[in-house]
């Protein structure tokens, strides 16, 4: 299947693109919406979002302000919202690997990974099973692991209760629920559509996945342009961990925004204006890169 489409929507006052399913061979069916560049050579960065979230849900200030600069493509994962469905447990490497087959059916050489919060841990594992195709990372409000504090962990299982009871609890119920962990229940129906959409084991799979997750014997072999956009607000990704991945990362450039986890769809604006400027800050960084190694070669 591909090129059935389904529609945009307005989120916040922001224009989310339309979306189509693509057939990724051998694997299944995914979501992906696809907004063109200013030129058709413009350099692609292909966005990844959060546990429990969508691309539309996560990305909605970012696609307009992103596709001044770049192609944007945007996934969504496995279970989520109207991602690949499987009988199989989710790994992230498999989510990395959708990304890479995505690229190719897109035909898409390279492209700028970004991440945000569990969508980190799926582009930090793109460039580490399919360096080749990276040609630079982007790693907003998350982490090299997960692992940590009891109250952390438990903030990751809580999100993925969260997210299942959406399908069979009252409103009321899931905002008390929410009070009790820094997450969000969304205002609209659009959104809460969105999340409804879910495939409920596969998130909570996510979100136990998630916490075992850990890339600290090779993150800091990671040899491309790197920005950490560390929120400094947040409670369920604490801002002293994304600044510890940053730190394990030769490459690494830190930008701090002010905010809390909830960034993109609190303060969507502040949000978009951090991501835009990371993705450029990269993209300069890994051209230069090119035109270095391509001088190198030429004197050799």
């Amino acid at each position: 299947m591909m090129g059935l489409h389904l529609p945009g929507a307005t989120r916040k006052g922001w224009d989310v693109p339309a979306g189509r399913y693509v057939d990724l061979p051998g694997r299944g069916t995914t979501f992906v919406r696809d907004v063109a560049g200013p030129s058709p050579d413009a350099p692609t960065v292909i966005l990844l979002h959060g546990l429990g979230a969508s691309a539309a849900l996560n990305w909605f200030s970012v696609f307009g302000p992103l596709s001044e600069h770049f192609r944007v493509i945007a996934v969504d994962h496995r279970g989520h919202a109207h991602g690949l469905r499987t009988p199989h447990r989710f790994r992230l490497a498999d989510c990395a690997d959708d990304v890479v087959a995505l690229a190719d059916q897109l035909g898409i050489a390279s492209f700028i990974a970004v991440g945000y919060s569990m969508g980190g841990p799926i582009a930090q594992l793109v460039w580490h099973r399919h360096r080749a195709r990276v040609d630079g990372l982007v790693l907003c409000a998350t982490s090299r692991n997960f692992r940590g504090r009891w109250r952390e962990r438990m903030q990751f299982a809580g999100l993925g209760l969260l997210v299942a009871g959406l399908r069979v609890l009252p409103r009321k119920a899931m905002e008390e629920v929410a009070e009790s962990l820094p997450l969000d229940v969304p205002d609209d129906a659009w959104a809460l559509s969105e999340l409804r959409a879910h495939d409920i084991r596969m998130v909570l799979e996510a979100a136990e996945t998630l916490g075992r997750y850990s890339s600290r014997e090779w993150i800091g072999d990671i040899d491309v342009p790197v920005s950490v956009v560390v929120t400094d607000h947040d409670r369920l990704v604490p801002a002293r961990r994304q600044v510890r991945l940053a730190q394990e990362i030769p490459s690494a450039v830190i930008h701090v925004v002010e905010g809390t986890h909830l960034i993109a769809g609190n303060d969507p604006e502040r949000f978009a204006e951090a991501v835009v400027e990371a993705c450029t800050l990269v993209h300069a960084r890994s051209r230069k890169a090119r035109r270095r190694r391509s001088g190198l070669r030429s004197v050799g």
